[in-house]
């Protein structure tokens, strides 16, 4: 027996002034994403760091984002970070004082999130899943310090979208090895043992301990092929 049926009479009554709202909310965002490719379109290549927005200024953390980011910065790499405060800062602090430019791309948030004075260009997006796009559409790197749930979402994002080749493969570096040993230990335990990725996955991943070692990781990736993207890959890009 079916359970589901087409009888639109089983179905919750619409509000026809909700609907209305919902539709135009299409366009605020196409809107994000046009300001958004007309703006970013001419900062590659570039890297994505993330990191945790609670990281203070004094943190052994924040110093070496900003090294990171300068040191990616004076080799040409254009540095995206979410644009607040924590990692994003100094992300942003060590692109802006290097030779290419910063950029931010921020989140309107209730809490936490505000803009950081270290920002070339600088996007507020209202939707998360349109900023996301932008992290990954221009970058040729991802880059992730220490963070919380937020970083954890990136992180999941590229892996997924890598692993399904949704985007192409680019190097994902994660940045001190102490503090995602746990993380790393159960995906190459519990995820790779019950058969939920595959031993190959755990190839997708790249450890970093110093600027040093993030831009070495970059540039041995792209070492046989060069930055830009083939039209191969442009075209999976489009469908991000």
């Amino acid at each position: 027996m079916t359970r589901f049926s087409n009888n639109s009479s089983r179905l919750a009554p619409i509000d026809d002034s909700a609907l209305s709202r919902e539709s135009w909310k299409i366009f605020q965002i196409m809107a994000e994403f046009v300001e958004g490719f007309e703006r970013l379109a001419r900062i590659k290549p570039s890297v994505s760091i993330f990191g945790s927005a609670r990281t203070p200024e004094d943190h052994p953390n924040y110093k070496l984002a900003v090294d990171i980011a300068r040191t990616l910065s004076d080799a040409g790499f254009s540095v995206v970070s979410g644009g607040g405060p924590g990692i994003m800062e100094a992300a942003n602090k060590g692109a802006f004082g290097g030779r290419s430019p910063s950029i931010g791309l921020n989140i309107q948030l209730p809490h936490e999130q505000s803009g950081n004075s270290y920002q070339d260009v600088s996007l507020t997006f209202r939707h998360f899943f349109s900023r996301k796009v932008m992290f990954v559409k221009y970058a040729s790197a991802y880059v992730v310090l220490p963070g919380g749930f937020g970083t954890l979402d990136e992180l999941a994002e590229i892996l997924t979208l890598v692993q399904t080749a949704k985007t192409r493969r680019i190097p994902i570096i994660m940045v001190n090895k102490p503090f995602w040993d746990g993380l790393l230990n159960w995906f190459s335990t519990t995820l790779v043992d019950q058969k939920m990725i595959s031993p190959d996955d755990l190839n997708l991943i790249k450890i970093g301990e110093t600027p040093k070692d993030v831009l070495d990781a970059i540039f041995e990736h792209y070492e046989s092929r060069g930055f830009e993207p083939s039209a191969e890959e442009v075209e999976i890009l489009s469908y991000l």
